[in-house]
């Protein structure tokens, strides 16, 4: 049985709310979140509900298969494989501190066997076999097609960006919040980002990433809706390049299971053990 998880703004936002000074070490604990402002609570409260669409409260286990589109085409010769373990949640009464980490394996093709990304929060590393030692790595790097090194993890919108919530409108057949960020500081990858949520569901349906001028530079939709773990959660997400309309990229989730590894997986000294 299939099995998988979940994947104008604001143009005017102060010069003030765009420089914001990141703290000396970002972290999810509870003091710190607490000291990030955010004034629509609204807005919060329809990205922390789509979170939990996204992503299990729990730490867990997925495979995701990256596949290219070009011209009609699937390039199914460079489709990869990949087998990632996350940690995605806020403080609550039984933790003191957050997570947004995740140890991304590289299953296929063969030639890949042995790559491993490791994500905490607003950073990356990358560890082959032929390197001595891991590599920071740029989120914004591109993996395949239209997707980077820092779209295979879900990313946390409520941290990482200020938000607004401008109204509702129509999205298909459904309703949905239409929700403007913008970025804290200068790490996060996207300058800003739109973001349709469905009304009641609270299903993600799209998401357009910003340059800081406002261009469109790739959109996400959410797709296939299926029941993983209590609830519905997309098991495809299509990633669509903002200048060729006949390219595109998507990303199926399958194989989700609920999995606690041991802390020391997570750590940056793991990543050539993991490897092999």
């Amino acid at each position: 049985m299939f099995r998988s998880i979940i994947p104008l703004v604001m143009l005017h936002v102060s010069a003030c709310a765009l420089a914001q000074t990141p703290p000396q070490v970002l972290s999810l604990d509870r003091e710190q979140l607490s000291q990030l402002t955010q004034e629509d609570s609204k807005a919060r409260e329809i990205i922390r509900r789509a979170d939990r669409v996204r992503a299990p409260e729990q730490p867990f286990r997925y495979t995701l298969t990256l596949t290219e589109h070009k011209n009609g085409r699937d390039l199914l010769d460079k489709r990869q494989v990949l087998d990632i373990s996350m940690r995605f949640y806020k403080p609550d009464e039984q933790r003191e501190r957050g997570e947004a980490r995740a140890l991304i394996r590289f299953v296929a093709p063969a030639r890949d066997k042995g790559k491993v990304l490791l994500s905490d929060l607003d950073k990356m590393w990358y560890y082959a076999p032929e390197l001595r030692r891991p590599i920071p790595i740029s989120r914004q790097q591109r993996l395949l097609g239209q997707v980077s090194n820092g779209d295979v993890v879900a990313a946390d919108f409520d941290y990482s960006y200020i938000s607004t919530l401008l109204g509702t409108e129509a999205c298909g057949d459904s309703q949905c919040y239409k929700l403007s960020l913008t970025r804290r500081w200068a790490s996060v990858p996207y300058p800003a980002i739109l973001y349709w949520v469905e009304v009641g569901s609270w299903h993600p349906q799209r998401i357009d990433f910003l340059s800081t001028e406002g261009r469109l530079i790739k959109r996400s939709r959410y797709r296939d809706y299926q029941q993983v773990q209590g609830i519905m959660r997309p098991a495809t997400i299509v990633i669509e390049d903002a200048l060729r309309k006949d390219s595109w990229t998507t990303m199926a989730y399958s194989e989700m299971v609920l999995e606690s590894l041991p802390e020391s997986y997570f750590q940056k000294d793991y990543l050539i053990r993991g490897s092999q």
